[in-house]
């Protein structure tokens, strides 16, 4: 299988988790943390899981310019939620 038909397949399970799972947790969070609460052992278990499978996918998302944009906005997210869940930290 050629590196492109690769990277459409893992692209397709990619983009499907994110519209499934990933991002609605992730906007319940931002939401949470924005409201003051602090990130429980599963918050933090989830991140961790999103962060580590970030850094598999560098290498496809570099070879494909198409998810840049997506790609920057999603950690743009996470960082935020990141964040604030430091600051909530911090103030708590």
């Amino acid at each position: 299988m050629s590196q492109e038909a690769d990277d459409k397949g893992v692209a397709a399970m990619v983009l499907e988790r994110l519209e499934n799972e990933r991002l609605p947790r992730a906007i319940d969070l931002k939401e949470k943390v924005d409201g003051g609460a602090r990130l429980d052992d599963m918050d933090i278990a989830f991140l961790e899981r999103v962060f580590a499978d970030t850094e598999d996918l560098k290498p496809m998302v570099a070879r494909n310019p198409q998810y840049h944009e997506l790609a920057a906005k999603l950690i743009g997210l996470y960082e935020h939620i990141t964040a604030k869940a430091l600051e909530n930290e911090k103030t708590g």
